[in-house]
């Protein structure tokens, strides 16, 4: 399998949507030269065909010379040999510039979306990013199809109208005139097909980033009772998309009807003209047929020309977007140099202060603040957190996400072998996976799988409940076994029973190494060596140990509801 070098296509910064598909042309150029190439030998091939005809009809036909017409007979075949393989040549070009162009776009999308991170999400939506990588591509894809078919009706549009003005030039330049008015007509209907098409795109983006989030939140919804609510939301604004979609339908409707009246228009006026010069002598009965032969041919390179207009114009909308996406600068460049040693993990906006080494819990008033923390603790943020003394935001990203690794409920399985979704770093261990299922507590998760860790999960973990992916989302995280793990409600999911055996188990697994867990529950804080208090306004306002704090009533009031009832 051919391997497509790695795509620059420059500053992103500087990127313009005609630039972008430019340099997709320059990146593949020597299939664009030869779909080039075969595009006009193809159609000019058609275009010679019809003077052939004529030349037979007058040489051989009425001059009774069987000769000739055996010898423009041969040239119709060998035209039509011609024509049926540089056919087939071109579009094997064709697609291989679609397929190129398709290839490179998402790779850059890709590679993208892998150096944004944690800031992508923030940029922009799920359903954005998977329009441009579906829906974008091929539009992409399809004008530089287009591309080499285009240069063909322009180079035989020029051979057709050089044979008519030799021959007649009052129908040559019938040809000349008629076809870049036809061109300019269908131009003035590509404007609103613009418009409607990027408004149309805009709003399947929205409809697609609404879909995946019902789609990701369905079990929420279904526990809350909020089906029919979204759906009717989902429904409204797929109405408004089938709107866009009739608007545009009507432009290209219009634009079709273009596409084929005015070609015939054409035809009928060479026609009526070369029939008017048979009668006046001027022309030959074979020139004529020639002449209206050359007529019909014409419709197909100028449909080519205004249906390449039109995929260039919907390429380019779709170019616009993949610009935008490409343009997106992380939250965090990377960059830096200093190398922390280890040591207390320090967050000067709120005070608090994670001990190296030890298991510290913190309590958050407002549960935004706990993924706030979580994020200045990770270096997802700029801010003023040091590590060992040494300021976060002066350490290579690189190294920081090797040393601390920060892990939410938000994160996700992907497709693959389950044994690959929890050793991600390619550890093949056996027992030290199993170790670390054992920590989470997902023993009876992996003894419920067919193959065991060789079991092929889906995209999302879509066949394990929301504590089973909680307990796996753990067990990988512990496999990680970075220098700083911080977790975000680890055990939400899970049953009083189960968090027990994870609290116990992770401090066990993790000691000796840094450990700082958001949450609420009294089971997870006992555990902890030290906890941490933060307030509505951000602030740590107490540390101790869970027993020492409970006498505090803001403590209380936060674990109280999970601590009733025991």
């Amino acid at each position: 399998m051919r391997r497509f070098p790695d795509p620059d296509p420059g500053e992103p910064s500087r990127l313009t949507p005609g630039r972008y598909l430019l340099w997709l042309a320059r990146a593949q150029l020597g299939v664009v030269l030869l779909g080039a190439f075969y595009g006009v030998i193809w159609p000019t091939a058609q275009a010679l065909m019809p003077y052939a005809v004529g030349r037979a009809i007058d040489d051989g036909l009425t001059e009774r010379d069987r000769g000739d017409l055996l010898l423009w007979a041969g040239v119709v075949l060998a035209l039509g040999v011609l024509q049926a393989a540089t056919g087939i040549l071109q579009d094997r070009c064709a697609l291989a510039n679609a397929l190129g162009a398709r290839y490179r776009t998402l790779q850059l999308v890709t590679r993208q979306a892998a150096r944004l991170g944690a800031t992508l999400p923030r940029k922009t939506s799920a359903g954005e990013v998977l329009s441009v990588g579906v829906a974008d591509v091929t539009q992409i894809g399809r004008a530089l199809d287009f591309s080499s078919r285009a240069i063909g009706a322009v180079a035989s549009i020029v051979v057709v109208a050089a044979i008519m003005l030799a021959t007649s030039w009052r129908l040559g330049l019938v040809v000349l005139i008629g076809v870049p008015l036809m061109v300019a007509a269908v131009a003035l209907l590509l404007r609103p097909l613009h418009d409607r098409q990027a408004r149309l795109r805009s709003l399947q983006a929205e409809l697609t980033a609404q879909a995946v989030d019902i789609v990701g939140g369905l079990r929420v919804l279904r526990g809350i009772g909020g089906e029919e609510l979204f759906g009717r939301r989902y429904d409204a604004e797929s109405q408004r998309v089938r709107r866009a979609g009739v608007h545009l339908a009507r432009a290209e409707a219009a634009l079709e009807a273009a596409r084929m009246l005015l070609p015939g228009l054409l035809v009928a006026l060479i026609v009526f003209l070369g029939a008017r010069q048979v009668l006046a002598g001027d022309l030959t009965g074979g020139q004529l047929v020639a002449f209206y032969g050359y007529a019909v041919f014409l419709a197909t390179p100028v449909r080519r020309l205004s249906i390449g207009a039109s995929a260039f114009m919907k390429a380019y909308v779709a170019a616009r977007r993949v610009v935008t996406l490409l343009a997106l600068r992380p939250e965090i460049e990377a960059g830096g140099s200093a190398a922390p040693a280890g040591g207390d993990l320090v967050d000067p906006a709120s005070g608090l202060v994670a001990a190296g080494g030890r298991f510290t819990a913190v309590v958050c008033a407002a549960p935004g603040h706990a993924a706030a923390l979580a994020d200045r603790l990770g270096r997802y943020t700029e801010s003023g957190v040091t590590y060992g003394e040494v300021l976060l935001d002066s350490v290579e990203v690189a190294e920081v996400r090797r040393r601390i690794l920060v892990s939410g409920n938000e994160a996700r399985l992907f497709a693959g072998s389950l044994r690959s979704e929890l050793a991600v770093d390619g550890i093949v261990d056996d027992a030290r996976v199993l170790a670390a299922v054992e920590v989470a507590s997902a023993a009876d998760v992996l003894e419920a799988l067919p193959g065991g860790l060789d079991t092929v999960v889906a995209a999302g973990g879509k066949e394990f409940s929301g504590g089973q992916l909680q307990r796996l989302r753990l067990a990988r995280a512990v496999l990680a076994d970075p220098d700083v793990l911080v977790l975000v409600e680890p055990t939400s999911a899970v049953d009083a029973h189960t968090e027990a055996r994870i609290a116990a188990r992770l401090a066990a697994a993790r000691a000796g190494r840094t450990t700082v867990v958001f949450a609420t529950s009294p089971i997870l804080l006992d555990h902890a060596d030290a906890v941490v208090l933060v307030d509505g306004g951000g602030r740590a306002v107490a540390a101790g140990t869970h027993a020492s704090l409970i006498a505090d009533p803001r403590y209380r009031a936060l674990v109280a509801r999970e601590e009733g009832p025991q």
